[in-house]
C-alpha cells in the first residue's frame, strides 16, 4: 500500500474551519465554489462511478472528480487532452517565450478587478506583440502566438504576467513567404516594454473613464480622477518588465513548455513537503538566488489565503490565441504557413505512454480495451454502503 502524499485538498480540508472565521468573509462565488470543489474532489461528498473494461472482465470503483479548473488533482487529464490537440498545430520553426509582467503598483487594483484588467493584460500584450512584429523595421510579418494568464509567484503572492508562446517568424503581408526572425532573439525587449506600457495605461484610462474599475478598501482613494490620473503618472515613469529567452529549439520543446505553462494552479502537489502544527512546509525556487530550490513554511491558514487569491471569475479564459493562430482563422493561415515551410518530420508525440493511456481510458490490466462508464453511484448510495458494512461488521 503506498502512502499518502500531502495535497492541496489536505490542508484546506484539514483547516477549513479556521480558514472560514478568518477570511469567510472576503471570499466571493468563485473562490467559494473552488474551495467547496477542492475540499470534495475524489471523495464520497461528489459520489463514484463503476468502470468496466469493452475486453476483459476488469471493473473498478473511483470517486467522482470536481473537475474544477482550479483543483490540482483535476488538471492532468484535462492539460493532456489539450495538449495532443496543440502537437497537431506546430509549425518546424524555433519557438520564443515572451513574458509580460504587470508592476507590483498594479497588483491591488488587478486583485479588486480582475476580469478587468487581466483582459487589459492579454489585449495590450498582443496588440504589443502583432504591432512590433509587423513593423517592417522590425519583422514585417503577421505572427501568431499563444498566450496564458498566471497570476502567482513561487511564493504564491499575487504576481499576474503572460507567458506567450511565439513561433520565430510569420506570413509576410501578403502571404507569399515566410519570415524568420534572427536567430539570436526574436523582437526588441525594450521596444516592446515601452508599447505594452503605453497602451496598458491608455487601455486602463479608458476603463477608469467608463466607469469600468472597481476602488474599495484602501484604493477608495483612486475614486477621484486627480488621484488617479497621479497613479498613471507613475507608472508612466516606470520600466515595464517584458522577458524574452532566444529562440529554443524543436517542436518537442516547445511542447514541454506548453505543459509547465498552461494547465497550471498556485502551487502543485508536488511541491508540498508536509503539513504539521498548523503549518505547511513546500519548495520554492528563488529566482534572485540563481533558481535555488529552498523551503518556506506558512500558518495553513495564510496558505489557503494565498491559493485562493489565483481563483479566476467564472468563465475567464486563461488561454488564449493571436495572430495566425487565433480560432477564427487558425486553419487556413497553418495551411498557408506549411505551404511555404519544410514538412515537419516526425511530429512529437505529445504524451508520454502512461498519460495516453489515462487520455484513450485504456484498461490498466488488461491494456488493450477501453474503460467505460456503466452505472453512476450517488452520495447517499455510498453513504449507505459504509453504513451496511458497518452492521455487517458488528
Amino acid at each position: 500500500m503506498t502512502e499518502h502524499r500531502l495535497e492541496v485538498a489536505d490542508v484546506f480540508r484539514q483547516h477549513e474551519q479556521e480558514f472560514l472565521r478568518h477570511w469567510g468573509h472576503m471570499l466571493d462565488a468563485h473562490q467559494r465554489r473552488a474551495f467547496r470543489d477542492i475540499c470534495a474532489c475524489r471523495t464520497a461528498a461528489l459520489g463514484a462511478h463503476l468502470e468496466q473494461c469493452d475486453t476483459c472482465p476488469q471493473q473498478a470503483i473511483a470517486y467522482n472528480s470536481c473537475r474544477n479548473r482550479s483543483c490540482p488533482k483535476c488538471l492532468s487529464t484535462a492539460r493532456d487532452k489539450w495538449l495532443a490537440a496543440r502537437s497537431a498545430e506546430l509549425l518546424p520553426v524555433p519557438y520564443c517565450h515572451v513574458v509580460f509582467t504587470l508592476p507590483q503598483e498594479l497588483s491591488m487594483l488587478a486583485l479588486q478587478n480582475q476580469r478587468v484588467l487581466y483582459n487589459i493584460l492579454f489585449r495590450a500584450a498582443s496588440e504589443t506583440l502583432l504591432t512590433i512584429a509587423a513593423d517592417p523595421r522590425r519583422l514585417g510579418a503577421k505572427i501568431g502566438f499563444l498566450a496564458v494568464l498566471h497570476t502567482w509567484n513561487q511564493q504564491m503572492l499575487h504576481h499576474p504576467h503572460l507567458h506567450c508562446v511565439v513561433p520565430s517568424g510569420g506570413l509576410s503581408p501578403d502571404g507569399s513567404r515566410w519570415v524568420p526572425s534572427r536567430e539570436r532573439f526574436f523582437l526588441p525587449v525594450r521596444v516592446l516594454g515601452k508599447l505594452f506600457r503605453g497602451k496598458f495605461l491608455a487601455f486602463l484610462a479608458a476603463a477608469f473613464r467608463k466607469k469600468k474599475l472597481h476602488f474599495a478598501g484602501e484604493l477608495a482613494y483612486l475614486k477621484k480622477p486627480a488621484a488617479f490620473d497621479r497613479l498613471l503618472r507613475q507608472l508612466r515613469s516606470k520600466n515595464w518588465v517584458v522577458y524574452a529567452k532566444r529562440p529554443f529549439g524543436r517542436p518537442e520543446h516547445v511542447i514541454q513548455y506548453l505543459a509547465r505553462y498552461t494547465h497550471r494552479v498556485a502551487i502543485s502537489n508536488g511541491r508540498l513537503i508536509e503539513m504539521q502544527d498548523g503549518q505547511v512546509t513546500f519548495r520554492w525556487r528563488d529566482s534572485a538566488d540563481n533558481n535555488q530550490q529552498k523551503l518556506m513554511t506558512i500558518p495553513a491558514v495564510e496558505f489557503i489565503r494565498r491559493f485562493l487569491l489565483h481563483v479566476l471569475p467564472s468563465g475567464f479564459v486563461k488561454i488564449r490565441h493571436f495572430g495566425i493562430l487565433a480560432n477564427r482563422s487558425r486553419r487556413e493561415d497553418l495551411a498557408r504557413c506549411r505551404a511555404l515551410l519544410p514538412a515537419l518530420v516526425d511530429p512529437p508525440d505529445s504524451l508520454t505512454a502512461t498519460q495516453r493511456r489515462a487520455v484513450e481510458r485504456k484498461c490498466p490490466a488488461c491494456k488493450i480495451g477501453t474503460l467505460h462508464i456503466i452505472r453512476w453511484i450517488s452520495p447517499a448510495e455510498l453513504t449507505a454502503c459504509r453504513t451496511e458494512a458497518r452492521l455487517d461488521t458488528s
